[in-house]
């Protein structure tokens, strides 16, 4: 019987919700701690309303003439299955205006609760795909009997690496949908012989492969995005085993941002070097130092920068990529220099630059 709702399932709830009312939405726990949300500074964090809500297993909606210390406007409902409480879902607004997204947030959790706890016997082949694919990439392997009886099901030799790959959607063609694609992915898959995939709300596909089937095929898999580009990017993780796909997905999903930061249409962890680092600093870090370094400059300064380094610091393929005559563009690295303090051309302050302009993307 399930008593808890996963943290991956929780944010997958969140973010969808979110996508239909734009609200901010939490998950708590029995404890009142904000386990998922769509506001990331706040995961971790005490909910006062959400604790008195989880002992009662009462809704509480809070208004604004409430006196609840550091507590928005709001609802907060409870959801229960088989009698246990499973977590409670919080949503900020004005209560007439959020009360019908809180209870769509509750009755999808507890309709995805019923099918995770199907388990093995969930009635659809998707529905089979996308259970397995959560227990192996959850942080920890959980119902390790029935994942390796169906790993044998899906034909995957448990015991060879394997790598999660990320196939999303291109943001800039909302004409693409996930159904539009899904058959050029199912037959590159089928080519690949990877039987194990499924789609994600709202724009994604997320597969395991054989490491072997990656490098065999690194080849196939670049053609396919390159035919693919203006509607989807691919990020490929590192290879591990079994029990830690966990990692193998943070990894994926480090290889696709560098892929949008890069505007290109396949990134593979391996090939990384610098953006491993950049990925790891916290939000909060790189707005500081984005303040610190470039705050100053404009969206022009920050793109003559990132061509110019780009480069390779050359004035001429610069004034070339950017038709520009070379005083001018001697002018504008002057000029820069002038408003933040540092020396686009000097090799320790080029650096300090650089990383910013990278960041900067993230």
């Amino acid at each position: 019987m399930i008593t808890t709702v996963s943290k991956s399932l929780a944010q997958q709830i969140v973010n969808t919700v979110h996508d239909i009312c734009g609200r901010d939405i939490n998950f708590i726990n029995k404890k009142g701690i904000i386990f998922a949300s769509t506001n990331e500074y706040r995961i971790g964090t005490f909910h006062e309303i959400g604790k008195e809500a989880a002992d009662t297993q009462k809704t509480i909606e809070v208004t604004e003439n409430d006196n609840y210390k550091g507590t928005s406007c709001g609802v907060n409902i409870p959801v229960t299955h088989n009698g246990l409480l499973i977590a409670v879902i919080g949503i900020s607004g004005n209560p007439d205006e959020v009360r019908s997204f809180a209870h769509l947030a509750e009755r999808i959790t507890r309709l995805l609760i019923r099918e995770q706890e199907l388990g093995g016997t969930a009635h659809t082949l998707s529905e089979k795909k996308r259970f397995l694919l959560n227990c192996l990439t959850s942080e920890s392997l959980d119902k390790a009997e029935y994942v390796l009886s169906a790993l044998k099901d899906f034909q995957i030799d448990e015991n060879s690496p394997k790598r999660i790959i990320i196939l999303r959607l291109a943001a800039a063609n909302p004409s693409v949908t996930l159904s539009s694609v899904e058959n050029k992915i199912t037959r590159l898959f089928g080519r690949l012989n990877i039987t194990l995939f499924c789609d994600y709300y709202p724009d994604r596909f997320i597969a395991l492969a054989d490491d072997q089937t990656i490098r065999e095929n690194i080849t196939v898999l670049e053609n396919f995005s390159a035919d693919n580009q203006d509607i989807l990017q691919i990020g490929i993780g590192r290879a591990e085993n079994i029990y830690q796909l966990n990692s193998s997905l943070h990894t994926a999903q480090t290889a696709l941002e560098n892929a949008s930061i890069d505007k290109t249409s396949l990134s593979v962890f391996d090939e990384l070097t610098l953006e491993i680092i950049l990925s790891s600093v916290p939000k909060d870090s790189r707005r500081q130092y984005l303040t610190k370094v470039i705050s100053v400059l404009s969206d022009k300064d920050i793109q003559l920068l990132r061509v110019y380094y780009e480069e390779g610091q050359s004035l001429s393929q610069t004034c070339k990529r950017l038709f520009l005559h070379k005083n001018t563009l001697q002018y504008k690295l002057n000029r820069i220099h002038r408003m933040c303090g540092f020396n686009p051309r000097k090799f320790k302050d080029a650096v300090i630059l650089y990383l910013a302009v990278r960041m900067n993307t993230l």
